[in-house]
């Protein structure tokens, strides 16, 4: 790397670093970050050596650990995703005839937890208080992107999960979720601004071999535990199916588990993804898993699924609800945009992320609108009024996950359409 070019990149860098605010530091994602820099490292980086990736056309082949049911994409998986909804309910008919499911035999209720980095500390808070107000079902379906995948597994195991989920928004500090490389090396040469170390040591103090199991023993009542991630190789979205993982008895499923709880909050730029290793006919192919938030803030189910199609399949009749918790506001907190280029192009990616975010309500909306599931959305309110002080700030995430708890406890007013929606 010429000389000349290594001083004139890290000026750039070590200066514009230092200019970011904490909070647009840390939602700063590859799209923003590679943009400042593609020009100016273009002849200079040193490129990181990997396996190809699984091509597209095999990807339906590709079967981590050899579970047919791990995984679906989020988009051209219809029949796989019929299949396994079929046989799930199925499961969780059976478990209802063996009085081994702790919810009305003709409702089902389904949860989706969003992204938000560590506002995830307003949907722990508002489930621990809605286990307080002593009304907070069992879960049918529980799904999480990013944060929301960290936060899914305590609250698909129930309220028995509540201390652990607590600590993870209150006891933690920014030093438990990662270390900063320096500035010009993770810049020029490696894939994240950040090492996620001590977040995938916090994830497997939590996620033990007990509650593996426990996860396993859900999926055979016929309950789903669903986390999505990216494959940035074929920029599709991807959903894991956790129950199938837990219950495959492979020694290896607990670390995939954990793969796949990383790579769904791998903030793409900040985050270094998660490279996982797949066969495919003798062939060994690396994919580069990031973010789920990079295709959508949350979900529910595909919308290419229709569940009045199960419904018709297996002849049920129930009531639904579905409860979507986004971690985060409508809209990111305004502010005076300076001129310069990092403050201009990390502003717009914090507004297309809450946009996002909003976008997605809308898309569940209608999904639930058409199968007639009930409607229901919580986020921060304008009534939280505490400014953020930096990546997981212990004091804020505090504060924010006791916002969240008195709402759950009062008994939350969930919205039952997205925000200015008109009918």
């Amino acid at each position: 790397m010429p000389m000349a070019c290594t001083k004139a990149v890290a000026h750039h860098v070590e200066r514009s670093a230092l200019q970011i605010p904490s909070r647009l530091w840390f939602h700063l994602s590859w799209a923003s970050m590679m943009f400042v820099l593609a020009g100016m490292v273009s002849g200079c980086a040193a490129t990181s050596v990997r396996l190809p990736a699984v091509p597209l056309a095999k990807a339906a082949e590709a079967a981590p650990l050899g579970i047919v049911d791990a995984r679906f994409y989020m988009n051209g998986d219809k029949e796989k995703v019929q299949a396994l909804a079929h046989a799930v309910a199925a499961k969780g008919q059976r478990a209802l005839a063996a009085g081994q499911l702790n919810s009305p035999p003709n409702q089902s209720d389904y949860l989706a937890i969003s992204g938000g980095g560590d506002d995830g500390a307003f949907g722990a808070g508002l489930l621990l208080g809605w286990t307080e107000r002593g009304d907070r079902p069992t879960f049918a379906i529980v799904t999480g992107i990013s944060t929301g995948a960290l936060s899914a597994p305590f609250a698909f195991l129930g309220p028995e999960y509540d201390a652990r989920l607590k600590a993870v928004y209150t006891d933690v500090s920014a030093e438990d979720i990662f270390t900063k490389r320096p500035v010009i090396v993770a810049a020029l040469a490696d894939d994240a601004m950040t090492d996620t170390t001590p977040l995938r040591k916090l994830i497997a103090r939590n996620l033990d071999q007990e509650m593996v199991r426990r996860i396993g023993e859900e999926y055979d009542k016929g309950r789903l535990l669903l986390i999505a991630t990216t494959n940035l190789d074929q920029s599709q979205s991807v959903v894991w199916n956790i129950g199938a993982l837990a219950k495959s008895g492979d020694p290896r499923a607990r670390e995939l588990i954990i793969d796949v709880l990383m790579a769904s909050a791998a903030l793409p730029g900040v985050f270094p993804p998660v490279m996982l290793d797949i066969v495919v006919d003798g062939h060994r192919y690396q994919e580069m898993h990031v973010d789920g938030g990079a295709v959508a803030q949350s979900f529910l189910y595909p919308t290419s699924f229709s569940l009045k199609w199960l419904d018709k399949k297996m002849g049920l009749k129930r009531k639904r609800s579905a409860y979507v918790i986004r971690n985060g506001r409508l809209s990111p907190p305004e502010d005076t945009v300076k001129r310069q280029t990092l403050s201009i192009v990390g502003q717009t990616v914090s507004t297309m992320i809450a946009s996002s975010g909003v976008n997605d309500s809308y898309r569940i909306y209608l999904e639930t609108k058409r199968d007639g599931v009930g409607f229901n959305l919580a986020f921060i309110g304008d009534d939280f009024t505490t400014l953020y002080s930096g990546p997981f700030d212990k004091a804020y995430m505090r504060k924010l996950f006791a916002y969240g708890f008195e709402k759950g406890k009062a008994g939350y007013r969930w919205h039952a359409k997205p925000p200015d929606y008109a009918e």
